[in-house]
């Protein structure tokens, strides 16, 4: 696959957004020179339309759907003329989004993300949960400020006060710490199956909320960059990486989930807190495929415990994968993959999906790898990877190494509005994983710190567990004993042989 060999950008210091300096043009393999001349076809025709009509190829959108996030010319002018103020602040350095997405990664900065150099230095308690504290690389998150919401746009967050009220407060927390753009493991969650719902709904909030702000702030910078570019046909993008604010695809948030009832009540939840519409047709489907409500579960198995039968209880199905797509006025599930801006899918679909394991009707051969639609994943969350785990935890590392690859061929987008840290393949120093779980496990510390190498630092959540053994009120003596064996192999064998020999007849001889 020929790639674009870009010239190396200097080096810029932390937080500080890149220089609008005019760029050297990428030098083309001869692979791609061809398609070079296509590209500057297209920006030929860009300069000679009126300047009333879009200039750049829009922001990965479905020709078949009407309400996509284009807009017409008045409605980008009047959203431009109504948003003045917000264009300015979105550009802010305050602003997380932007100071995320706009910061330059210096060369030092990759080699220590590649060798996994950081390390925990700081501490801050963590409310709410007993005995717990976070713990993070990187500069020390700062304390809680008066409006943890202050990022959000204007929309989304008057929705939320309106829906959520007096909780808004409780989920800012954790909201706070997604808002800052780190990599999170939270493993020490209480599930639904566990504690009730209010108390996980909670967490998943938090998330959910930062998941929307984030695709909401994307599509809009796209929406004003192109409104900018409507209203001057002469401007030259590669003169100002602001108008640099795409990937080599649209979908930028994945969910990775073990069970479809876990999946229909996170969905059920995003469109809750979405202030769009749902669309009917998208939403019978979903119902059909699955379930109406939690109100349809089975009887309980008295045979098993309760948590069992909260967590198992209704689809348990494990092989589901499909997109959601934000427009200007509705939430539109089943979308194409590569007109969608979440991703919800199971790691076994998403693994099937990866390795081309869908056949098809015709010749009854696998399918095409066709994994293009994760390569600008920016945020991945990772909810309940306790069950997760009792699944194929395999799977969930293949996808995850899967993620922020180049792209095997070029989709709809403008090469000139890709984001550089994308061409320059450092995309997976800019993804966000955030790991949810009832309890931790040698895999999940692994995959944490192995394949989350996001720039911004790591957050995990440290809890001392007081144990069991302080409740023993009689002192019990330990008795260590030796036996024989002739090879490594024969262990196992060996101590069972000396355990019925020896030790058993001595308990069964015990009074006790």
């Amino acid at each position: 696959m020929a790639k674009l060999k870009l010239v190396p950008s200097t080096d810029t210091p932390r937080g500080q957004k890149r220089r609008r300096e005019k760029p050297q043009r990428p030098v083309l393999d001869d692979d791609l020179r061809d398609s070079s001349a296509g590209i500057i076809a297209v920006k030929a025709v860009r300069r000679e339309k009126p300047s009333n009509e879009s200039p750049q190829v829009l922001h990965q959108n479905d020709d078949d759907d009407s309400d996509d996030c284009n807009v017409s010319s008045e409605d980008e002018a009047h959203y431009m003329i109504s948003n003045k103020s917000d264009a300015l602040d979105e550009m802010e350095s305050s602003c997380s989004f932007q100071r995320h997405v706009t910061h330059v990664l210096a060369n030092d900065e990759v080699n220590a993300l590649v060798n996994q150099k950081s390390k925990f230095k700081w501490e801050m308690p963590a409310e709410d949960i007993p005995k717990s504290k976070w713990v993070g690389t990187g500069e020390k998150i700062k304390g809680a400020s008066d409006d943890p919401f202050v990022d959000v746009k204007g929309k989304l967050k008057d929705h939320w006060q309106k829906i959520l009220s007096d909780d808004l407060n409780y989920r800012s927390r954790f909201f706070s710490l997604c808002n800052s753009y780190r990599d999170i493991m939270h493993c020490n969650k209480k599930p639904f199956y566990l504690k009730g719902s209010k108390v996980d709904s909670s967490t998943m909030d938090a998330y959910l909320m930062h998941a929307l702000s984030h695709v909401h702030r994307t599509r809009d910078v796209v929406i004003k960059n192109d409104a900018k570019l409507r209203n001057d046909a002469n401007t030259d993008v590669m003169e100002d990486d602001s108008y640099r604010d795409q990937g080599f695809t649209r979908p930028k948030v994945l969910f990775l989930l073990p069970l479809k009832s876990i999946a229909r009540r996170i969905v059920k939840r995003l469109i809750q807190l979405s202030p769009l519409t749902q669309k009917d047709n998208s939403m019978g489907q979903f119902k059909k495929e699955f379930g109406e409500s939690d109100d349809e579960l089975e009887e309980p198995n008295s045979s098993k415990p309760t948590d069992f039968n909260l967590l198992f209880a209704g689809d348990v199905e494990d092989h589901f994968l499909f997109g959601i797509k934000f427009t200007k006025k509705s939430v539109k599930l089943y979308s194409n993959f590569y007109a969608s801006d979440i991703i919800v899918a199971s790691p076994l679909a998403l693994k099937l999906k990866i390795d081309g394991g869908e056949v098809t009707k015709k010749k009854g051969r696998p399918k095409e790898n066709d994994s293009d639609f994760l390569s600008s994943i920016e945020i991945v969350v990772v909810d309940y990877a306790d069950v997760i785990s009792m699944q194929n935890w395999s799977h969930l590392h293949a996808v995850l190494e899967q993620l922020n690859h180049l792209p095997s061929k070029e989709h709809v987008t403008n090469v000139m509005r890709i984001r550089p840290w994308y061409l320059d393949e450092q995309a997976r120093y800019y993804r966000q994983t955030i790991i949810l779980s009832s309890y931790l496990t040698p895999e999940m510390n692994a995959l944490f710190n192995g394949s989350c190498l996001n720039y911004e630092g790591k957050v995990k959540l440290a809890t001392e567990f007081t144990g069991v053994l302080p409740k023993i009120q009689l002192e019990i003596r330990q008795v260590y004993e030796r036996f024989d064996a002739s090879s490594i192999g024969e262990l196992d064998d060996a101590r069972f042989e000396y355990f019925c020999t020896k030790v058993y007849p001595k308990i069964q001889e015990s009074d006790e």
